[in-house]
């Protein structure tokens, strides 16, 4: 019997979980793709099923129950401040986040005294912001009429890409690590095939929606995004370190929980928003250009 070379054997086990990759991304892309793109209505029901699913992840990884307080803070607050959004009050929602964030932490830790309970509250209270925010950033950007559709979309398309390419990239050529104490499997070579990759699906989406946008203002974007994006990874990557897991659950084949799938989006969508702020409704997140 001949034994393949050990290059060959670490070339598979380099590949191994692309299939399943591939299959997940080909049932959830075009559900999320026609969301965003059929109107805010539609868009918001879909943030609305993702948050809930986030917020029991964040609670499950705490160690606690979304059914009862306080886990049940969580997924409660984040409710309240993306309803907030929705009737086009995010300011006050965004409020409605710190201050549960706040309470939150405040009432864990005087449960915690109490019950002799002594995991760090601000575990549990991180929860309301790093979805809240996020959240909140989604739904303000799709309801700004056929400006948001672009952005969303655009959004969307940059934090896959990037995604997609530093995957690609960094099983193929490898090289030094980016972050070794907190994701040892990521490499420079992905970070820059992820950015690259952002630039052109970015710029084509862009371009798409205004043709005779600025390439620079486009590229720009792009840059901020995808960082946004590839930091995200990282946070996310040291979050499952703090918490000695490898995903944040099993329910999506290949990719882990939807925290897992969604850390690139959690981080860019607050700096898209921001954006969006800045320029002022109606305009796409490249129009300052």
């Amino acid at each position: 019997m001949v034994t393949a070379p050990p290059a060959t054997k670490a070339e598979k086990k380099r590949w191994t979980d692309l299939r399943k990759r591939a299959l997940s991304a080909a049932l959830l892309l075009p559900a999320a793709l026609a969301c965003i793109w059929f109107g805010a209505e539609s868009f918001t029901a879909l943030v609305a099923l993702a948050v809930a699913v986030l917020a029991w992840e964040w609670v499950h990884l705490c160690g606690r129950r979304t059914r009862v307080f306080p886990g049940l803070a969580v997924p409660l607050v984040v409710f309240a401040a993306g309803a907030l959004a929705v009737m086009e009050r995010t300011r006050l929602g965004v409020v409605v986040l710190l201050a549960g964030f706040a309470i939150t932490w405040i009432g864990v830790a005087l449960r915690g005294r109490r019950s002799g309970i002594t995991q760090p509250a601000r575990r549990l209270a991180a929860g309301v912001l790093y979805i809240g925010l996020a959240g909140l950033a989604l739904i303000e950007l799709r309801h700004d009429g056929e400006a948001g559709r672009g952005n969303v979309l655009f959004l969307f398309l940059v934090v896959w890409a990037s995604d997609i390419g530093a995957y690609m990239a960094g099983r193929a050529f490898g090289g030094p690590k980016l972050a070794p104490s907190i994701s040892p499997n990521k490499t420079w070579s992905g970070a820059v095939g992820g950015m690259v990759c952002a630039l052109v699906v970015g710029g084509a989406c862009a371009l798409a929606f205004t043709p005779g946008a600025s390439l620079l203002a486009i590229s720009a974007v792009v840059l901020l995004v995808g960082t946004a994006s590839q930091a995200g990874d990282l946070l996310e990557s040291a979050i499952k370190r703090h918490f000695k897991v490898k995903d944040t659950s099993s329910l999506i084949p290949g990719h882990g929980g939807l925290l897992d799938r969604l850390d690139g989006v959690l981080a860019a969508a607050p700096v898209a928003a921001l954006l969006s702020f800045m320029l002022g409704q109606g305009r796409p997140l490249w129009g300052w250009g």
